[in-house]
């Protein structure tokens, strides 16, 4: 790893049905952002590549996917975390309701693909940050509307805050009690 390197220990959390690590303060303050950052890096020397997320206290969580967990240890008591921050964002797994509104919007396909990734994942973090189905309806169709509108960002949400509505409350990470 570079210089830049973040290294830490943390013991994987269990968040409703997600396995999370928090990252200690020292680690988070070490990011160049309060919100989302691209980072690539290892967990136990298996090598991964993803976006950290903000806790929305100052702070940031990674969520440990099932493919990840699956290449790691059954009896992961404790991750050794070494990562860096990196330019070049992966792709975000878009959601399949906006997948399917883009797909019936072509005309907002050159627009869609010309944004960076990291526009990409605001988009979908903002399609995502809500658990009500009317809500979530709505942000698809005002995505699509916005893109076709030449906007390449969604506005008007705190990038700080936690906003995944599966381990969140008001912005913040619901962490498991001691």
């Amino acid at each position: 790893m570079s210089q830049t390197s973040i290294r830490f220990s943390a013991t994987p959390q269990k968040v409703g049905d997600r396995t999370i690590l928090t990252l200690p303060d020292d680690a988070s303050a070490a990011l160049p952002s309060r919100g989302q950052v691209a980072v690539a890096g290892t967990i136990n020397s298996v090598a991964f590549e993803t976006v950290v997320e903000p806790d929305g206290r100052r702070g940031h969580w990674l969520s440990i996917g099932d493919e990840l967990l699956g290449l790691l240890a059954d009896d992961l008591n404790e991750a050794e975390v070494e990562f860096s921050p990196v330019g070049s964002w992966p792709e975000p797994s878009v959601p399949e309701d906006l997948q399917v509104a883009l797909a019936e919007a072509p005309d907002i396909a050159e627009t869609w693909n010309d944004i960076t990734p990291m526009a990409r994942w605001e988009w979908v973090r903002w399609v995502n940050a809500t658990a009500n189905p009317a809500t979530r309806e709505r942000r698809v169709e005002v995505s699509i509307s916005k893109l076709r509108g030449g906007k390449r960002r969604p506005c008007c949400f705190d990038l700080s805050s936690c906003t995944d509505p599966e381990v969140s409350k008001s912005g913040k990470l619901n962490l498991p009690m001691p």
